[in-house]
């Protein structure tokens, strides 16, 4: 499956429609004199962000966008039609570039933007606009401006409230459907979320906040392995990032080493992930026992790091309303800065 937080796609804007040449002829004004029209204007190309999109998806079957050409002009002083523009909806979050300069030419974050990307040729001037005094009749009118064409890079960041970011199969889907409608695909294999997953957290005063699955990450995926480059993006705009551990994860080296594995690694791809708001849930206590890490000792290691911690089994349920109630109060405390949708 590709995962499609980017496209490329080539858009091109509409040609202007040319003048017209044409003289006034009615029956008593034998010498009427030029009366051409002015070309319509070729449509332009504009994106516009919608929250009714989620992924790049249609893009995959769709590469070319082509505005329509400005109506020729005509005569007694008739103006071309004005070609409509051409609109392409993209969802909220994404970013355009120039494929070929990498100039960011757009970046979308709120519902219903928009912007005028490639504006389409201007109409040409009919010959009534080339009258003078030596010369009354002018047999010459502008043809309308090209329009231009670019290749257009799209690229997805999901806006989200919380992250739920931790290795393959530490149980961030599973999570993810006990709090909120979403049902991501879960089974126990890695790299079973290979697309982030979008759920809402409601509260009971009718709070609510988005909630995104970010697949599993791994040792190295700032450097692209597993697509890990492509997924840390979008922990770029999230405000609060919840890491999920594995109590049951066998550790080589230090009790620590997902977790250290993953702040690496968003340290790696850009050094402000790390300085995100964040805490842990310490999943899979349903499965605990005396082969696991010792509970009590990555908590406390944790601890020193910064990071508070919630002992969680998603499965079963237990401590996920401690934890729900945990979210709600770093909402509160933050929200004029964690969840403005400036970060």
């Amino acid at each position: 499956m590709v995962f499609l937080d980017e496209a490329v796609i080539t858009a091109r804007s509409g040609d202007g429609g040319k003048g017209c040449v044409s003289f006034r002829r009615e029956k008593f004004v034998p010498k009427g004199g030029p009366d051409g029209g002015n070309g319509g204007d070729g449509g332009s190309i504009i994106i516009r962000a919608t929250k009714r999109l989620y992924t790049l998806r249609d893009f995959s079957r769709r590469r070319y966008f082509k505005a329509g050409n400005g109506g020729p002009g005509r005569g007694k002083s008739q103006t071309g039609r004005n070609s409509p523009h051409c609109i392409i909806e993209t969802p909220v979050g994404t970013i355009i570039q120039d494929d070929k300069s990498g100039e960011t030419l757009a970046d979308l974050i709120e519902d219903n933007q928009e912007i005028v990307l490639i504006s389409g040729g201007k109409g040409g001037k009919g010959n009534q606009h080339f009258a003078t005094s030596t010369n009354r009749a002018p047999r010459m009118a502008q043809p309308g401006l090209p329009g231009q064409e670019k290749r257009l890079r799209l690229t997805l960041k999901l806006l989200a409230d919380i992250g739920l970011i931790g290795l393959p199969n530490a149980g961030k889907s599973t999570l993810l459907s006990r709090f909120t409608m979403a049902r991501p695909k879960i089974d126990n294999y890695p790299f079973t979320t290979i697309v982030p997953n979008l759920g809402v957290i409601s509260f009971d005063d009718e709070k609510t906040l988005v909630m995104a699955d970010i697949p599993g990450l791994v040792e190295g995926a700032s450097s692209g392995r597993g697509l890990g480059d492509r997924f840390l993006r979008h922990i770029e705009r999230t405000n609060l990032l919840l890491h999920i551990l594995d109590i049951t994860y066998k550790t080589t080296r230090d009790i620590l080493e997902d977790f250290l594995t993953l702040r690496h690694e968003m340290g790696t791809f850009a050094p402000a992930l790390v300085d995100k708001p964040f805490f842990v849930a310490i999943n899979k206590i349903d499965l605990y026992g005396p082969e696991h890490r010792n509970l009590d000792e990555l908590r406390k290691a944790l601890e020193e790091k910064g990071a508070e911690s919630f002992p969680i089994s998603a499965l079963t349920g237990e401590g996920l309303e401690e934890l729900k109630g945990e979210i709600l109060k770093r909402w509160e405390e933050g929200k004029e800065d964690f969840f403005s949708g400036k970060s």
